[in-house]
């Protein structure tokens, strides 16, 4: 089993920054991927970035590439979502999951979820 602990989120103006944290614990190991998801009310979750737990390569959205830098820390087994450059269209809850293999976009390929962070973004 992995547990999933986010933090970070909060209000923040347009053009502002937030960093989004995730904890794992658990049985991780080297291959194990984590990606970021958001939703929106009445909207569908959606993908937004993803790593590879030793690669380090990273996978983003359209919506976010050049605004958001997914990075990780090995050591204390947490990834980081730096979100610059904030819209509106930001706001959503945002989901940490972690999956056994290969970041993938697909939200039904995790395993595994925290509980969400509210992300607000005033314009």
């Amino acid at each position: 089993q992995v547990q999933l602990v986010e933090s970070g989120g909060g209000l923040v103006q347009a053009g502002g920054s937030l960093r989004l944290s995730c904890a794992a614990s658990g049985r991780t190991g080297s291959n194990y991927a984590m990606g970021w998801f958001r939703q929106a009310p009445g909207k569908e979750r959606d993908f937004v970035a993803a790593i590879t737990w030793s690669g380090g390569n990273t996978y983003y959205a359209d919506s976010v590439k050049g605004r958001f830098t997914l990075s990780r820390d090995n050591a204390k087994n947490t990834v980081y979502l730096q979100m610059n450059s904030l819209k509106p269209e930001d706001t959503a809850v945002y989901y940490c999951a972690g999956r056994y293999g290969g970041p993938v976009t697909a939200r039904s390929r995790y395993d595994y979820w925290g509980q969400g962070t509210q992300v607000t973004v005033s314009s």
